[in-house]
């Protein structure tokens, strides 16, 4: 009895670890496209590259209690289902960081500088912070799991935090895909503008044509 109880208390320090980072990360990814300066922007993509790579790690060390703690673990099964988002931050949402991270720096001589537009929009993208608060969630839903919240697959319960899950995550979707849009706009305004000014006028074209013709001066010839 004293040994499940402690097998418990594990899986919850684990789960709620796990939950506590991913669902940190899925906030700092929401304030992400905020950021009002260059400085500001490479700081949270600096800090959020960090905080996945610190979900990441945590998925390691369950694994490892996992394989070192004598007894039955509910661990395991509640780092399955955020396994399957963080699959995706991992193969996507990484490397569109590393993309801002590196447009960034080449604002380091002006940190003070207004964050660039389509830096911007780039942060804004859905499978930037989709992929780590979608994580977040089912990290949360799995510590709900280990304290008993939800039952096995099956049951009453579980179908209906599954449902608000994918009600979530389409709402979050949709939520991303609207500032993504909004952004992009706003970054390639100065491209039409510019397109625009750069046409040339007819106006001097016209007052050339309406200039009047100077005559010929004949020729004199002497003989």
């Amino acid at each position: 009895m004293k040994s499940v109880d402690v097998n418990t208390t594990t899986d919850l320090i684990l789960a709620g670890a796990l939950a506590a980072v991913w669902l940190a990360a899925g906030l700092l990814a929401d304030a992400l496209p905020g950021a009002h300066t260059a400085r500001a922007l490479r700081q949270r993509a600096r800090a959020l590259s960090t905080m996945a790579g610190a979900g990441i790690a945590v998925f390691g060390v369950v694994l490892l209690v996992t394989v070192l703690a004598p007894g039955g673990s509910a661990a395991p099964a509640a780092a399955l289902l955020p396994a399957v988002p963080a699959l995706l931050v991992v193969t996507v949402t990484a490397r569109r960081l590393t993309h801002i991270r590196r447009g960034v720096n080449a604002f380091a001589t002006a940190p003070l500088a207004p964050a660039p537009p389509a830096l911007l929009a780039a942060a804004a993208h859905p499978l930037v912070a989709a992929p780590l608060q979608v994580t977040g969630l089912a990290a949360a839903i799995g510590v709900a799991t280990v304290a008993g919240v939800v039952d096995v697959p099956g049951a009453d319960v579980t179908g209906g935090a599954l449902t608000t899950a994918a009600l979530v995550v389409i709402v979050l979707a949709a939520r991303h895909a609207v500032r993504h849009s909004r952004l992009s706009v706003a970054a390639l305004a100065p491209l039409s503008h510019g397109r625009l000014d750069a046409r040339p006028s007819a106006q001097p074209k016209a007052e050339v044509d309406a200039s009047p013709t100077v005559p010929a001066t004949p020729e004199m010839v002497v003989g």
